[in-house]
């Protein structure tokens, strides 16, 4: 069954558990694993970052998640640039999206939940994704915006902020992900990542508070 969460507001500052935050599912501790065995260390920790990103705004403002499908899509969202799975001929989230496709029907979930966790993926990169109708999409793209381009960190409380990296640092996302990207836009100038390169996306990712 889906782990769906549904938590009241809570203050700003309160102190987050943040094993608390993660599901304890088989499909979660797998989805990790995957994530580990294939994606760098930087991109890996910028996965775990973006699932406490997703779940704590989530958390802070009462808005129902599903814990399970947001964790795997987090854990999965930039498949998509590893080389071994990244696609000559479609977006590296669409890419993605299929990877955790086959691996959600690997972990047995229905096809409905199939679509959704790539329908998540995919929406990671939209300019924005509304909440009433997808709300993991929603807090994965507001939380890989913070982490990749430093997007409204005002909106994660300091101490919050700290702590997350203080358990994953960076290690030098930056370039790594701009060496992604730029080849991603090199091969695919009319995916948004390429639309991204050529809109200014290096300085922003740059500039970046969280490197700070």
């Amino acid at each position: 069954m889906p782990a769906v969460v549904r938590l009241p507001s809570v203050t700003p500052d309160l102190r987050v558990d943040l094993d608390a935050l993660v599901p304890d599912s088989p499909a979660a501790a797998l989805a990790r694993e995957v994530a580990a065995r294939f994606c760098s260390p930087a991109l890996l920790a910028h996965s775990c970052r973006s699932y406490l990103w997703a779940a704590q705004y989530g958390r802070a403002r009462g808005i129902a998640f599903d814990a399970e499908l947001l964790y795997v899509a987090a854990m999965l969202h930039d498949i998509g640039l590893v080389p071994v799975f990244d696609s000559a001929t479609v977006p590296f989230e669409e890419a993605g999206g299929a990877v955790a496709w086959v691996f959600a029907a690997g972990a047995g979930w229905d096809a409905e939940r199939r679509d959704r966790v790539a329908g998540v993926i995919v929406a990671h990169m939209a300019e924005q994704v509304d909440v009433a109708t997808d709300p993991e999409g929603h807090l994965l793209e507001l939380a890989t915006g913070l982490d990749v381009s430093g997007r409204r960190p005002d909106d994660w409380p300091a101490a919050f902020r700290t702590e997350v990296l203080a358990r994953y640092p960076r290690q030098g996302l930056a370039e790594e992900f701009l060496g992604c990207f730029t080849e991603q836009a090199r091969r695919k100038p009319a995916s948004l990542a390429g639309r991204f390169v050529a809109g200014g996306f290096a300085e922003r990712v740059r500039a970046n508070p969280l490197d700070g």
